[in-house]
Protein backbone atom coordinates (compact mmCIF):
# COMPACT_ATOMS: atom_id res chain seq x y z
CA UNK A 1 0.00 0.00 0.00
CA UNK A 2 1.18 3.55 -1.33
CA UNK A 3 2.57 5.65 2.04
CA UNK A 4 1.74 9.08 1.56
CA UNK A 5 3.18 12.06 4.39
CA UNK A 6 0.41 14.31 5.97
CA UNK A 7 0.46 17.09 8.38
CA UNK A 8 -0.61 15.75 11.47
CA UNK A 9 -0.20 18.54 13.90
CA UNK A 10 0.88 22.18 14.23
CA UNK A 11 2.72 24.30 16.99
CA UNK A 12 4.52 27.24 17.89
CA UNK A 13 6.67 29.45 20.48
CA UNK A 14 6.55 32.79 20.95
CA UNK A 15 9.10 34.40 23.50
CA UNK A 16 7.12 36.31 26.20
CA UNK A 17 9.50 40.01 25.63
CA UNK A 18 8.07 42.05 23.15
CA UNK A 19 10.15 44.61 21.57
CA UNK A 20 8.20 47.83 19.97
CA UNK A 21 8.81 50.06 16.87
CA UNK A 22 8.79 52.90 19.51
CA UNK A 23 11.42 51.35 21.82
CA UNK A 24 13.67 51.03 18.85
CA UNK A 25 12.80 54.38 17.80
CA UNK A 26 14.81 55.06 21.65
CA UNK A 27 18.05 52.50 20.92
CA UNK A 28 18.63 54.06 17.15
CA UNK A 29 17.42 57.76 18.14
CA UNK A 30 15.67 58.04 14.89
CA UNK A 31 12.12 57.55 13.41
CA UNK A 32 11.62 53.67 11.92
CA UNK A 33 8.25 53.37 12.79
CA UNK A 34 6.20 54.60 10.59
CA UNK A 35 8.25 53.34 7.76
CA UNK A 36 8.03 49.55 9.42
CA UNK A 37 4.29 49.89 9.10
CA UNK A 38 4.30 51.16 5.47
CA UNK A 39 6.75 49.55 4.06
CA UNK A 40 6.99 46.21 5.74
CA UNK A 41 4.07 45.66 7.94
CA UNK A 42 6.12 45.48 11.44
CA UNK A 43 4.65 47.00 14.39
CA UNK A 44 6.29 44.31 17.15
CA UNK A 45 8.73 42.01 17.49
CA UNK A 46 9.11 39.26 20.29
CA UNK A 47 13.04 38.41 22.00
CA UNK A 48 13.56 35.63 23.10
CA UNK A 49 15.19 35.13 26.94
CA UNK A 50 18.56 34.97 28.10
CA UNK A 51 18.63 31.84 29.44
CA UNK A 52 17.01 30.56 26.43
CA UNK A 53 18.63 29.06 23.55
CA UNK A 54 17.30 28.05 20.21
CA UNK A 55 16.87 24.62 20.82
CA UNK A 56 14.73 25.95 24.04
CA UNK A 57 12.25 27.62 21.37
CA UNK A 58 12.18 24.23 19.20
CA UNK A 59 11.45 22.59 22.05
CA UNK A 60 8.71 24.79 23.72
CA UNK A 61 6.74 24.43 19.54
CA UNK A 62 7.28 20.73 19.72
CA UNK A 63 6.15 20.06 22.60
CA UNK A 64 2.83 21.82 21.83
CA UNK A 65 2.65 20.20 17.98
CA UNK A 66 3.03 16.59 20.01
CA UNK A 67 0.38 17.27 22.62
CA UNK A 68 -2.39 18.53 20.38
CA UNK A 69 -1.48 15.19 17.81
CA UNK A 70 -1.30 13.12 21.07
CA UNK A 71 1.41 10.96 20.68
CA UNK A 72 4.43 10.76 22.77
CA UNK A 73 8.19 12.35 22.05
CA UNK A 74 9.35 8.32 22.35
CA UNK A 75 7.06 8.13 19.18
CA UNK A 76 9.09 10.24 17.15
CA UNK A 77 11.10 8.89 14.65
CA UNK A 78 13.23 11.53 13.04
CA UNK A 79 13.55 15.01 14.19
CA UNK A 80 14.76 18.13 11.37
CA UNK A 81 15.38 21.21 13.16
CA UNK A 82 15.21 24.11 10.16
CA UNK A 83 17.59 27.14 11.79
CA UNK A 84 20.41 28.79 10.85
CA UNK A 85 20.81 29.99 14.41
CA UNK A 86 22.26 26.75 15.72
CA UNK A 87 22.87 26.47 19.26
CA UNK A 88 26.13 25.53 18.25
CA UNK A 89 27.92 25.20 15.01
CA UNK A 90 28.45 21.38 16.09
CA UNK A 91 26.58 19.44 16.45
CA UNK A 92 23.18 19.78 15.65
CA UNK A 93 20.46 21.35 17.24
CA UNK A 94 18.07 18.57 16.05
CA UNK A 95 20.05 16.66 18.92
CA UNK A 96 19.93 19.41 21.47
CA UNK A 97 15.70 19.50 20.65
CA UNK A 98 16.10 15.49 21.11
CA UNK A 99 17.48 15.33 25.04
CA UNK A 100 14.97 17.84 25.79
CA UNK A 101 11.85 16.49 24.37
CA UNK A 102 13.04 12.71 25.45
CA UNK A 103 12.52 11.64 22.17
CA UNK A 104 15.24 9.00 22.50
CA UNK A 105 13.97 6.86 19.26
CA UNK A 106 14.87 9.58 17.08
CA UNK A 107 17.29 10.58 14.35
CA UNK A 108 18.22 13.73 14.19
CA UNK A 109 19.68 16.80 11.94
CA UNK A 110 19.63 20.00 11.06
CA UNK A 111 18.67 21.59 7.47
CA UNK A 112 20.23 24.76 7.13
CA UNK A 113 19.25 26.52 3.97
CA UNK A 114 18.44 29.80 5.93
CA UNK A 115 15.11 31.29 5.51
CA UNK A 116 13.68 28.18 3.08
CA UNK A 117 14.98 25.52 5.66
CA UNK A 118 11.53 24.60 7.00
CA UNK A 119 9.87 24.45 3.49
CA UNK A 120 13.17 22.63 2.37
CA UNK A 121 13.08 20.13 5.98
CA UNK A 122 9.14 19.28 4.87
CA UNK A 123 10.04 18.39 1.29
CA UNK A 124 12.42 15.92 3.01
CA UNK A 125 10.67 14.64 5.83
CA UNK A 126 7.55 13.83 3.09
CA UNK A 127 9.67 11.79 0.87
CA UNK A 128 11.06 9.75 3.59
CA UNK A 129 7.95 9.09 5.00
CA UNK A 130 7.22 7.75 1.05
CA UNK A 131 10.16 6.19 0.74
CA UNK A 132 10.97 4.05 4.07
CA UNK A 133 8.34 2.40 6.52
CA UNK A 134 10.78 2.66 9.59
CA UNK A 135 9.61 6.62 9.45
CA UNK A 136 5.92 7.10 10.93
CA UNK A 137 6.50 9.81 12.77
CA UNK A 138 8.54 12.63 11.91
CA UNK A 139 9.00 16.22 13.66
CA UNK A 140 10.16 19.11 11.68
CA UNK A 141 10.73 22.65 13.36
CA UNK A 142 11.57 25.83 12.55
CA UNK A 143 13.61 27.66 14.90
CA UNK A 144 15.02 31.28 14.44
CA UNK A 145 17.10 33.18 17.64
CA UNK A 146 18.69 35.92 15.00
CA UNK A 147 18.61 38.65 17.95
CA UNK A 148 21.92 37.16 19.21
CA UNK A 149 23.07 37.97 16.01
CA UNK A 150 21.66 41.34 15.88
CA UNK A 151 23.70 45.00 15.99
CA UNK A 152 21.52 47.03 17.82
CA UNK A 153 22.29 49.87 15.67
CA UNK A 154 21.92 48.69 12.55
CA UNK A 155 18.34 49.78 11.96
CA UNK A 156 18.17 47.64 8.70
CA UNK A 157 18.60 44.60 10.62
CA UNK A 158 17.27 45.34 14.38
CA UNK A 159 14.13 46.62 13.10
CA UNK A 160 13.62 43.43 11.16
CA UNK A 161 14.64 40.40 12.79
CA UNK A 162 12.96 38.53 15.87
CA UNK A 163 13.07 34.84 17.65
CA UNK A 164 10.06 32.12 17.58
CA UNK A 165 9.63 28.61 16.81
CA UNK A 166 6.97 26.80 14.89
CA UNK A 167 6.72 22.64 14.39
CA UNK A 168 4.61 20.24 12.68
CA UNK A 169 4.35 16.59 13.38
CA UNK A 170 4.27 14.46 10.03
CA UNK A 171 2.70 11.34 9.66
CA UNK A 172 2.23 8.22 7.23
CA UNK A 173 -1.32 7.92 5.59
CA UNK A 174 -3.19 5.70 2.64
CA UNK A 175 -4.41 9.63 1.27
CA UNK A 176 -2.23 12.08 -0.21
CA UNK A 177 -1.00 15.20 2.10
CA UNK A 178 2.07 16.10 0.59
CA UNK A 179 1.64 16.57 -3.08
CA UNK A 180 4.26 18.19 -4.70
CA UNK A 181 7.75 20.48 -4.17
CA UNK A 182 9.65 22.86 -5.96
CA UNK A 183 13.82 23.66 -4.95
CA UNK A 184 15.48 26.46 -6.72
CA UNK A 185 18.29 28.67 -5.47
CA UNK A 186 20.34 31.52 -7.02
CA UNK A 187 24.00 31.20 -5.40
CA UNK A 188 25.00 33.94 -6.91
CA UNK A 189 23.86 35.89 -3.95
CA UNK A 190 25.34 33.89 -1.81
CA UNK A 191 27.15 36.46 0.08
CA UNK A 192 24.61 39.14 0.51
CA UNK A 193 22.96 38.25 3.43
CA UNK A 194 24.26 36.25 5.94
CA UNK A 195 26.18 35.78 8.92
CA UNK A 196 29.72 35.74 7.40
CA UNK A 197 32.03 35.28 10.99
CA UNK A 198 32.31 32.22 12.76
CA UNK A 199 33.17 29.60 9.93
CA UNK A 200 35.78 28.44 8.23
CA UNK A 201 35.84 31.17 5.31
CA UNK A 202 35.96 33.74 8.16
CA UNK A 203 36.77 31.94 12.01
CA UNK A 204 35.62 33.86 15.52
CA UNK A 205 38.98 33.86 16.30
CA UNK A 206 39.97 36.98 18.30
CA UNK A 207 41.70 39.13 15.78
CA UNK A 208 38.66 38.42 13.58
CA UNK A 209 36.33 39.60 16.30
CA UNK A 210 38.28 42.72 17.13
CA UNK A 211 38.12 43.61 13.58
CA UNK A 212 34.65 42.98 12.54
CA UNK A 213 32.86 42.50 15.90
CA UNK A 214 31.28 39.26 17.02
CA UNK A 215 29.10 37.03 14.39
CA UNK A 216 26.38 39.33 13.26
CA UNK A 217 24.15 39.51 10.45
CA UNK A 218 23.98 41.69 7.98
CA UNK A 219 22.98 43.02 4.31
CA UNK A 220 26.52 42.62 3.13
CA UNK A 221 25.76 43.77 -0.90
CA UNK A 222 22.28 44.61 -2.45
CA UNK A 223 20.42 41.59 -4.12
CA UNK A 224 17.38 42.85 -6.27
CA UNK A 225 14.38 44.51 -3.97
CA UNK A 226 12.29 42.79 -6.56
CA UNK A 227 13.45 39.77 -6.06
CA UNK A 228 10.93 37.21 -3.83
CA UNK A 229 7.74 39.37 -6.22
CA UNK A 230 9.30 38.07 -9.32
CA UNK A 231 10.03 34.97 -8.61
CA UNK A 232 7.51 33.61 -6.20
CA UNK A 233 4.55 33.93 -8.25
CA UNK A 234 6.91 31.46 -10.86
CA UNK A 235 7.27 28.49 -8.14
CA UNK A 236 3.99 28.72 -6.83
CA UNK A 237 2.77 28.09 -10.43
CA UNK A 238 5.12 25.49 -11.03
CA UNK A 239 4.43 23.25 -7.45
CA UNK A 240 0.58 23.60 -8.47
CA UNK A 241 0.91 22.64 -11.77
CA UNK A 242 3.60 19.97 -10.45
CA UNK A 243 0.93 18.98 -8.08
CA UNK A 244 -1.73 18.18 -10.58
CA UNK A 245 -4.34 21.53 -9.64
CA UNK A 246 -5.37 24.72 -10.49
CA UNK A 247 -4.25 28.05 -8.52
CA UNK A 248 -8.11 28.59 -8.12
CA UNK A 249 -8.34 25.47 -6.06
CA UNK A 250 -5.51 26.60 -3.40
CA UNK A 251 -7.14 27.96 -0.11
CA UNK A 252 -4.59 28.67 1.17
CA UNK A 253 -0.69 30.42 0.32
CA UNK A 254 1.84 30.82 3.01
CA UNK A 255 5.24 32.54 2.28
CA UNK A 256 7.96 33.82 4.08
CA UNK A 257 7.34 36.85 6.35
CA UNK A 258 9.47 39.44 5.72
CA UNK A 259 7.90 42.18 3.68
CA UNK A 260 4.06 42.07 3.14
CA UNK A 261 3.72 44.49 0.41
CA UNK A 262 5.54 41.59 -0.89
CA UNK A 263 3.41 39.28 -0.20
CA UNK A 264 0.44 41.32 -1.65
CA UNK A 265 2.22 41.94 -4.79
CA UNK A 266 2.85 38.32 -5.07
CA UNK A 267 -0.96 37.58 -4.90
CA UNK A 268 -1.69 40.22 -7.48
CA UNK A 269 0.18 38.90 -10.25
CA UNK A 270 -1.13 35.47 -8.83
CA UNK A 271 -4.82 36.86 -9.63
CA UNK A 272 -5.40 35.52 -5.97
CA UNK A 273 -7.15 37.47 -3.38
CA UNK A 274 -5.67 38.44 0.14
CA UNK A 275 -7.82 36.60 1.78
CA UNK A 276 -6.46 33.88 0.76
CA UNK A 277 -2.81 34.20 2.68
CA UNK A 278 -2.30 35.06 6.24
CA UNK A 279 0.62 37.04 7.81
CA UNK A 280 2.03 37.75 11.17
CA UNK A 281 4.88 39.59 10.83
CA UNK A 282 2.93 42.52 12.71
CA UNK A 283 2.88 41.02 16.08
CA UNK A 284 6.17 38.70 15.73
CA UNK A 285 8.56 40.27 13.85
CA UNK A 286 10.28 38.50 11.01
CA UNK A 287 11.36 34.74 12.11
CA UNK A 288 13.23 33.71 9.15
CA UNK A 289 12.61 29.81 9.06
CA UNK A 290 10.08 29.70 11.99
CA UNK A 291 7.83 32.25 9.97
CA UNK A 292 5.56 30.05 8.15
CA UNK A 293 5.43 27.69 10.73
CA UNK A 294 4.34 30.04 13.02
CA UNK A 295 2.20 31.85 10.18
CA UNK A 296 0.59 27.93 9.52
CA UNK A 297 -0.17 27.39 13.54
CA UNK A 298 -1.71 31.12 13.74
CA UNK A 299 -3.66 30.36 10.62
CA UNK A 300 -4.87 26.87 11.75
CA UNK A 301 -6.16 28.38 15.69
CA UNK A 302 -7.98 30.89 13.90
CA UNK A 303 -10.33 28.02 11.77
CA UNK A 304 -8.70 28.93 8.55
CA UNK A 305 -8.26 25.81 6.92
CA UNK A 306 -10.57 23.14 6.75
CA UNK A 307 -10.35 19.17 5.90
CA UNK A 308 -9.35 19.05 2.25
CA UNK A 309 -7.92 22.07 1.49
CA UNK A 310 -5.17 22.59 -0.57
CA UNK A 311 -2.15 25.12 0.71
CA UNK A 312 0.97 25.91 -0.53
CA UNK A 313 4.46 27.33 1.07
CA UNK A 314 6.47 29.36 -0.50
CA UNK A 315 10.01 30.53 1.35
CA UNK A 316 13.47 32.42 0.32
CA UNK A 317 16.26 32.44 2.39
CA UNK A 318 19.80 33.61 1.90
CA UNK A 319 21.74 31.75 -0.49
CA UNK A 320 19.68 32.81 -2.12
CA UNK A 321 17.53 29.55 -1.42
CA UNK A 322 13.85 29.05 -1.93
CA UNK A 323 11.55 26.08 -1.65
CA UNK A 324 7.68 25.47 -1.94
CA UNK A 325 5.26 22.73 -1.54
CA UNK A 326 1.84 21.79 -2.03
CA UNK A 327 -0.65 19.91 1.13
CA UNK A 328 -4.12 18.63 1.03
CA UNK A 329 -4.68 19.08 5.14
CA UNK A 330 -5.78 16.24 6.21
CA UNK A 331 -6.81 17.62 9.96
Amino acid sequence: MARYAQILSTGRYVPERVLTNAELEAVLSEPVDEWLVQNVGIETRHVMANDQATSDLATLAAQQALQRVGIAPTDLHLILVATDTPDYPSPATASVVQAKLGARNAGTYDVNCACAAWVTGLDIAAKTIAADPDYKYILVVGAYGMTRFLNWRDKYTCTLFADGAGAVVLGAGDTPGFLAARLVADGMYHDALGIYTGGTFRPATPDAVDDLGPPHVEFARKFPATFNSERWPLLVREVVAKAGLRLDEIAMFFFTQLNLRTIEATMAALGQPMSKTHWIMHKWGYTGSACIPMTLDDAVELGRLRRGDHVVFCATGGGLAMATAAFRWTL
